[in-house]
Formats: C-alpha cells, sequence, structure tokens
C-alpha cells in the first residue's frame, strides 16, 4: 500500500511541478520524481505477483492523472500526456521487466527502466508541449535512468 502511495504522490508531484515550471523542469522531475516511480513500479509488480497488474498499475496512473487535473486544472495537456506516456511505459517497462525474470531485482529494475524511460522520454514532451524535443527526450531519458538506478539502490533487497 505505501508503493502505491508514494507512486501516486510522485506523479502528481512531477505533472504539476512541470505544469507551474515548463518543459526544462521535466529534467530534474525526471531524475528525482519519475526515476523513483519506475523503481517503484517494479516493487509493485512483486508484491502483486501478476495478478490482475495491468489493471492496478493503470488505475494507479489514473488516479494520479484525474487528481493532477483536479488540483490544478491547467496541467489539462500535462495530465493527459502524464496518463498516455505512463501507460506505454508501463506495458514495455513490464514485458521487460518479465523476460528478465530470472534476474535479480536490481538487474530487472535498470534493465526494465531503461525500456520504460525510453518509452516514457518519448511520449510525455511530445503530447505534453505539441512536438517532439530532442534535447529534452535525451535529458529526460538520462535523468531517468540515473534517477532510477539511484532509487534502485535504495530500494533494493538485502540480498539481492
Amino acid at each position: 500500500m505505501i508503493y502505491s502511495a508514494i507512486f501516486i504522490s510522485a506523479l502528481i508531484a512531477a505533472n504539476l511541478l512541470v505544469a507551474i515550471f515548463g518543459p526544462w523542469f521535466s529534467i530534474l522531475n525526471s531524475f528525482l520524481l519519475i526515476g523513483l516511480d519506475l523503481s517503484i513500479r517494479d516493487k509493485l509488480h512483486d508484491s502483486w505477483r501478476n495478478k490482475h497488474l495491468p489493471i492496478k498499475m493503470g488505475g494507479l496512473i489514473l488516479v494520479a492523472s484525474v487528481a493532477s487535473y483536479l488540483l490544478n486544472p491547467t496541467t489539462g495537456m500535462i495530465a493527459i500526456a502524464s496518463f498516455v506516456a505512463f501507460t506505454l511505459s508501463m506495458i514495455a517497462d513490464s514485458l521487460a521487466y518479465h523476460y528478465l525474470a530470472d534476474k535479480s531485482w536490481f538487474v530487472r529494475s535498470n534493465g526494465s527502466n531503461l525500456i520504460g524511460a525510453g518509452v516514457d522520454s518519448i511520449a510525455f514532451p511530445t503530447i505534453a508541449f505539441g512536438g517532439l524535443m530532442p534535447e529534452i527526450v535525451a535529458l529526460q531519458f538520462a535523468s531517468k535512468v540515473g534517477g532510477g538506478f539511484i532509487w534502485s539502490l535504495l530500494l533494493r533487497k538485502k540480498n539481492d
């Protein structure tokens, strides 16, 4: 339950902050908040043991996107972009995470974060800001992968 609350809170904060400060702030968000969400998503994979994973994860993404909009209606396109990008990212991340099933959690998490970060880094700014922004995409990707790595170090099990 705590991972779900952290996931939703981080996504709402990221949406609100980028709506307030603009595209370049998404780089900091990517490192601190989206990197966290990518790693938390992997903890949820394990705790839910694949039981209705797409529905549960999709529900968290939807709740965070709707809450972002309700807290600040000017986040309209940000909330939509977040929902679409995180949904696409969740699908790609899940496939990679399960493909790496025989690896340690740390390897599964960081391997799937690479894929999820790539999908999210292309989809989010393109939808949110109305066009492909190569610099933002590249910096978001690097930030998400780096942030996800740091968060995975903090979240991994002692015996992993």
